[in-house]
């Protein structure tokens, strides 16, 4: 996600400025949209290696842990100790 936002602000920073305002306004386009390739390629790498499903599981026991632990502090029960 990073990577998008680095290649939207490069790509504004370019377009926007003349070249005698800003240090992007005199890169070549292909240094200004290599965050967009970075970003697809670590995109691509999360999803070969499952470190997106992997996270999705994580958030997801998360929540069912504290659901858990609010519904036993509703009840009176004392939380488990981990």
């Amino acid at each position: 996600m990073y990577f998008l936002g680095l290649g939207i602000l490069l790509v504004l920073l370019k377009s926007l400025w003349s070249s005698e305002i800003g240090f992007v306004a005199s890169w070549p386009w292909w240094w200004v949209f290599s965050p967009f390739a970075l970003a697809v390629a670590w995109w691509g790498w999360a999803d070969f290696t499952g470190y997106t499903k992997r996270k999705a599981m994580e958030k997801m026991e998360n929540k069912k842990r504290k659901r858990i632990e609010r519904l036993r502090a509703a009840m009176g029960i004392r939380p488990k100790s981990h």
